[in-house]
């Protein structure tokens, strides 16, 4: 799975390089962060909506548009899904309260 979320990592590298008018990914660079992070956003509350209602298909396809939104702010931050994956890997074997009691300190 984590060879998928390499791949559009790359690509969503590969975007930065576009135009505006040839690509979604560039489009959202150019409008800026702030643009991105009310994509995640509205990205968030249409997830939680999905799960209300119970639709696990609808579920599945916000939760694909929040989380390929937030590899698109992530790649604009200079990070990637290697990033992420290596702080779940420092929580795993971790309990919930153990790793909230980290990050206080």
């Amino acid at each position: 799975m984590s060879d998928l979320l390499q791949q559009l990592a790359k690509i969503l590298e590969q975007r930065k390089k576009q135009s505006a008018d040839e690509s979604y990914v560039a489009s959202l660079y150019a409008k800026g962060l702030d643009h991105i992070l009310k994509k995640i956003g509205e990205e968030a509350t249409e997830t939680v909506i999905a799960a209300k209602n119970g639709d696990k298909k609808q579920i599945v396809y916000e939760t694909a548009d929040l989380w390929f939104h937030s590899m698109v702010m992530l790649a604009d931050q200079g990070l990637g899904p290697d990033d992420v994956l290596a702080e779940l890997q420092h929580r795993f074997g971790l309990s919930g309260l153990e790793e909230k009691a980290q990050r206080s300190k």
